[in-house]
């Protein structure tokens, strides 16, 4: 009897790249280890879209299209690319107008995509309905997909074959026009039973020749388990990656994947041995990279706590980035309640950033004393209906707190009247800060905001985490310094030190060097009178100042607003009074409890 081939799409440059690295990688990096992969048999690759995309602008100060022309260019003509996108989120963490989900689709097409995989996290097949039309009008395969995940130990609450099997139905009877049915499981939760129940009975729905593509991870040790029992019972591709991407937080490798099917009725069409030669290719166009540990080993917390390993390491980055690592497992064991509390929408971007912000802000605020504003909206119905209905409790306080009432209107309705939302206002932007006005470039405003202008202006930052390497110490001077500008790390706590002759400079700041001591005058003078200092409750880079010295503010009122996790922290006047002095700048990061500003 001959075997079954089963087909599969590598991961490695794309979900790899975000469930190891945070999506912080540079282009020019990994096009050699494309082409080895090529040479090994591999030609169905994902090739962008998630949060590949707003991370090339966010941290890596490159263009997600001229990215996907890189990896079209490397691939030749034939190979088929896929995208991944979230819907009306398309590849943002919010929802957007009809205009620019219909613009998403057109420039992934014009930039070479053959195939674009769109889910919806809650499974609210209202918001497939627009964006896979779009999808298909634009000449792309649609994969459409169902979210999967395992509930907490103890929860119960939608997250079931009969729910999956209704959520296809739904798909189904709304005639959205699809090429193939992916059902993907971001935090590798999924029991393999589960999966098996699930796929056959889509299987059994589904018109025959339809092809069933299954997605999962390594995180919680299952994902080969899973994948044999996706086919056993009826799915034709699964999704697996090349080290160092593969295994732990990513899909399982190619490699282990095929020794897993050996002496089965399935079988990977590669050749194997050269699969090894591109895995070294690859990790040595990645031996630069900062690799976390936490991305290379199953974590028996996930079931309890269902982190997507995309969101996982992404996370971990920031919290590096923030000096606040160490508070991660209490991060993780918070997710069961933000889960359970929200309406158990699948844990898969942009609902698993939700639980995990709100998690953070449970661990560092206490708990549900600041809803983070984008689980605020989703308990409140504005990213779709979810799975069951939110806790009350935190619908009532997520309404207080955002001073937004609940809907159930459609998301796509209400951004289709948000005069803030579209390519007008996008285009308006662009006018207004001299920048051109492209497709590309609206597309870019719509889901990058303020960062998506700061590439424009070249004023991005890069943050791309590459092992340090030692450099030699700078040669004796007969000054008590050498001239030049210096970064200095203190406590995780960047500073810049500029050094001229026997002065350094530090944030406004002069002393001699070798002596610690302020230069006489380089010290603002201290106005009369009490003040109160204004601390940082949480680490985190400086976005905006709102007010400035001089002026009077009421209590409560925005001081200034931080960047965390995704989320902008407003830092506001513990009192009424006047803003004495502000001790931060714009981009500066700050550690919690530094001191921000002072009121008298």
């Amino acid at each position: 009897m001959s075997k079954k081939t089963v087909r599969f799409m590598c991961t490695a440059f794309r979900d790899g790249f975000q469930s190891v690295y945070g999506a912080r990688v540079f282009t020019k990096d990994f096009l050699p280890a494309i082409e080895a992969a090529q040479a090994a048999g591999i030609n169905y690759f994902e090739a962008g879209g998630g949060a590949r995309f707003q991370s090339l602008y966010f941290y890596c100060n490159e263009d997600a299209f001229d990215m996907m022309d890189a990896f079209r260019k490397t691939t030749g003509p034939d190979a088929e690319l896929q995208t991944l996108a979230r819907g009306v989120n398309v590849v943002g963490l919010e929802s957007q107008s009809r205009d620019i989900v219909k613009l998403h689709a057109d420039l992934f097409k014009k930039h070479g995509m053959t195939t674009i995989r769109n889910f919806d996290a809650l499974n609210d097949v209202n918001n497939l309905i627009d964006s896979g039309r779009y999808i298909s009008e634009a000449g792309l395969k649609h994969q459409v997909c169902v979210t999967l995940m395992e509930l907490p130990p103890g929860c119960s609450g939608a997250h079931d074959a009969e729910f999956y099997e209704a959520t296809l139905r739904a798909i189904l009877d709304a005639e959205i026009p699809y090429d193939s049915v992916c059902f993907k499981d971001a935090s590798g939760t999924a029991v393999p039973s589960k999966v098996y129940e699930t796929i056959k009975r889509a299987r059994k729905m589904l018109p025959e020749g339809t092809e069933i593509h299954y997605h999962t991870h390594e995180t919680a040790g299952i994902s080969v388990l899973s994948n044999k029992a996706a086919l056993d019972a009826g799915a034709d591709a699964i999704d697996l990656s090349l080290a160092p991407c593969s295994g732990g937080t990513c899909q399982p490798d190619v490699v282990v994947m095929w020794h897993a099917l050996r002496g089965t009725d399935y079988e990977l069409d590669v050749d194997i041995e050269k699969v090894r030669e591109a895995e070294e290719v690859f990790k040595e166009c990645m031996a630069d990279y900062f690799l976390p540990p936490e991305a290379t080993a199953v974590e028996p917390m996930i079931p309890w706590s269902p982190m997507p390993g995309g969101a996982l390491t992404a996370n971990t980055q920031m919290l590096r980035d923030n000096g606040v690592m160490d508070r991660y497992p209490e991060m993780i064991k918070a997710m069961r309640e933000v889960v359970e509390r929200g309406g158990f929408g699948t844990s898969v971007t942009p609902v698993s950033q939700f639980y995990f912000q709100q998690a953070f802000n449970n661990v560092m605020f206490g708990p549900w004393k600041q809803i983070a504003p984008p689980y605020g909206e989703m308990v409140l119905g504005y990213f779709g209906k979810p799975p069951v209905p939110p806790d009350p409790e935190i619908v009532k306080i997520a309404s207080e707190q955002l001073k937004k009432e609940p809907t159930t209107e459609s998301p796509i309705e209400i951004n289709d009247r948000d005069p803030n939302k579209g390519i007008a206002p996008a285009r308006k932007r662009l006018e207004e800060e001299g920048l051109p006005v492209t497709d590309e470039n609206i597309f870019i405003i719509a889901t990058c905001k303020q960062k998506g202008i700061d590439f424009l202006q070249g004023k991005a930052e890069i943050g791309v985490r590459k092992k340090e390497k030692a450099t030699p110490a700078p040669a004796k001077s007969a000054t008590p310094g050498a001239p030049g500008t210096y970064t200095v790390t203190v406590e995780g706590k960047p500073y810049t030190v500029k050094i001229d002759g026997a002065t350094a400079h530090i944030d406004g700041k002069s002393y001699q060097v070798g002596t610690g001591q302020a230069e006489a005058g380089s010290e603002p003078v201290a106005a009369s009178g009490p003040s109160v200092e204004v601390k940082a409750e949480m680490p985190g880079k400086v976005m905006r100042l709102v007010a400035h010295e001089g002026d009077a503010i009421e209590s409560g009122a925005p001081i200034l607003v931080l960047e965390a996790m995704k989320m902008e922290i407003p830092v506001n006047a513990p009192s009424s009074g006047t803003v004495r002095s502000i001790a931060v700048a714009p981009g500066e990061q700050v550690s919690a409890g530094d001191v921000l500003a002072e009121l008298a």
